[in-house]
């Protein structure tokens, strides 16, 4: 889980994201379904993600922004 986090870490300040302890397994959920991929596959996950930086990297923010739901 969250193997790829290390590399997002701007894409997390831009989506105004603050990366805790307590949101992590969420907040990878929550790129799962942006990239519509089964949970728990980080190396495909990671593969998507990264497409998806390349091709539109503020779309991808404003994605993971408007997807976000801070846990309760």
């Amino acid at each position: 889980m969250t193997c790829y986090f290390r590399h997002l870490k701007g894409i997390f300040q831009r989506s105004g994201i603050e990366v805790t302890s307590g949101n992590k397994k969420e907040l990878d959920q929550t790129i799962h379904e942006i990239v519509a991929v089964r949970y728990k596959d980080c190396p495909k996950t990671w593969k998507e993600v990264k497409k998806r930086i390349t091709e539109d990297e503020d779309g991808f923010a404003a994605a993971l922004k408007a997807a976000w739901k801070e846990p309760a």
